[in-house]
Order: C-alpha cells, then structure tokens, then sequence
C-alpha cells in the first residue's frame, strides 16, 4: 500500500496503546480479533500480508486527518517537541473487547508483564493459528472467560485481576452486552456504561474509550501523565491542587476528573492523540 498520509508504524505499536504485537526481523506480527497477520512500514510504503487495505486502513486509523490534529494539540513547547519526535504516531482501532481485558489487567503493571499476561491467557483460552510456520493464538472470548476458573486465570499471572475479568466476562455474556454499540454513544454516557464493569476505573475506562471506540477526546492518566501535567501543565491549575496532587503517588477520582477536564479544554477534541504522544515522549525520555 502506498502512504498518502504521515505514519509511523514503529511508535504507533510502541507507545503502550497495544501489548500483542511483536516483532520479528523487519516484520510486525499480531493478531486482531480472528485475523492473524503481519506488516512492515519502508519508507511511504506498507506492506502486509493476510488481510485486505481496508482492514489496515482502519485498523491503523490512517483516515485520521494527523495534519488537522497536529495543528489542534502543538499548543505548546513541550508538546511540539513530542509531535516532532514521533511523529506519524496514530491511535489504532482495537477490537474492543480485548481491549477492555487489557486494560483490566494492565492496572499496576509494567508494559513487560501485560504482554506476557495477555499471551499466557491468550494460549490458555484462546484458538490456535498457524501462520508461516508458527503458532499465534485468538484472543478469548467473553463466554470462555466466563467460564474459567479462578485459578485458571491466576495461573495466567492475573492475581487479584482474576475476579475481575471473570465478573466482566459474565456480565457481558448475562446481559448480552455490545461493546461496540458504546461508539455511537457520546463520551460521557459511554465512559459511564464502561464503569460499570468489574475493574474498571476512570483510567481503564479511558483507555478503552480511546484506543478501540474512536472516542479521541478521552484522555487517559497514569503515572506518567501525571507527571507530564505536573512538570509541564501545572501553570493552569490553582497551586493548592497543585500541591495535593504533589503529595501521593495516586490520584483521587476528582483529581483524574480535573485533569481530563484541563486536557479537553486546552488541547481540544484530539486531546487522546496528545495524550498518547506526551505520554510516550514523558516514557522515552527517562
């Protein structure tokens, strides 16, 4: 495929959004929803094999219109110099509903062990794949989710995540739930459907809001966000929330509110996009 548009394949599956693509050679390989395939950026050229334009199209959200929303977020030095260093960057559209186990397990852990999280819950539940010789496997269903065991799931390295992506699971196959009907609702209304699912907090929420339900004005915060605002935001909050938020490691619901709030104010509508690019700028630089 020949690139009308900026991409960069390389950051756009390394900058944390996604945790089930490796790379082997000069090849990316992965697996999305029931499709396994692989893909290579040369240049302005994008090669892949096993799935059809369309799908990468999508999938990598190369109709962003990256030009129009650079232009939205490059409000200031530090962000710039973020666009500047990756840019290309896209938010891709991941299937949802991995995306919501995901990020359930990702709480509390390092980008190292989610990814050998979700590949051990991957081969214990999911279908296997062969492809060019080696096995890949589907991610899980809902239903076989629901069904397996505590220790199952702990067996995967899940720990105290276990209860909850089992409660999540059930929920989702006992009240028939469409995770992709939460598009066509607004940001909000979505955010409050998707916080009533078993470990899922504000942040979770987000994530999958952003990353598998285009809903780009969702920004989420972890650790590394915070410190962005902190270092480099805390002009445009009252000095005292300043000061508290300086004070422990966490943040309080109304401190993660405040903080989206600002981002979506100051950065506008593509506030996701340069929360995924002030984020992975933040990460890289220690």
């Amino acid at each position: 495929m020949r690139l009308g548009v900026e991409f960069d394949l390389d950051s756009s599956l390394c900058c944390g959004q996604v945790f089930r693509w490796k790379k082997i050679g000069d090849w990316w390989y992965g697996v999305v929803g029931e499709r396994v395939f692989k893909v290579r950026q040369k240049d302005l050229e994008l090669e892949f094999m096993n799935v059809e334009d369309d799908f990468v199209w999508h999938y990598f959200g190369l109709g962003d219109d990256l030009n129009k929303i650079t232009q939205c977020i490059a409000k200031d030095d530090y962000a710039k110099l973020a666009l500047r260093r990756f840019s290309g960057l896209r938010i891709v559209r991941q299937v949802p509903w991995e995306c919501l186990i995901s990020f359930i397990c990702a709480t509390n852990k390092s980008i190292a062990a989610i990814e050998q999280m979700l590949q051990r819950l991957s081969m214990k539940y999911g279908e296997k794949r062969t492809f060019e010789g080696m096995d890949f496997y589907l991610f899980p269903s809902a239903e076989k989710l629901a069904l397996a065991s505590m220790n199952g799931l702990r067996d995967c390295g899940l720990g105290y995540r276990a209860k909850f992506v089992q409660a999540t699971a059930k929920k989702i196959c006992d009240e028939g739930i469409d995770l992709e009907g939460l598009r066509n609702l607004p940001y909000v209304e979505a955010r409050k459907k998707l916080l009533e699912f078993s470990g899922v907090g504000l942040k979770v929420a987000d994530c999958v809001l952003l990353f598998s339900l285009e809903k780009l004005e969702a920004f989420p915060v972890d650790v590394w966000v915070k410190r962005v605002i902190l270092n480099h935001y805390s002009k445009h909050f009252p000095v005292a929330v300043v000061k508290k938020m300086q004070s422990h490691e966490s943040l309080t619901c109304g401190e993660y509110e405040k903080i989206g709030a600002f981002a979506r104010t100051y950065f506008g509508k593509y506030a996701g996009y340069a929360q995924e690019y002030l984020y992975h700028f933040e990460r890289t630089q220690q």
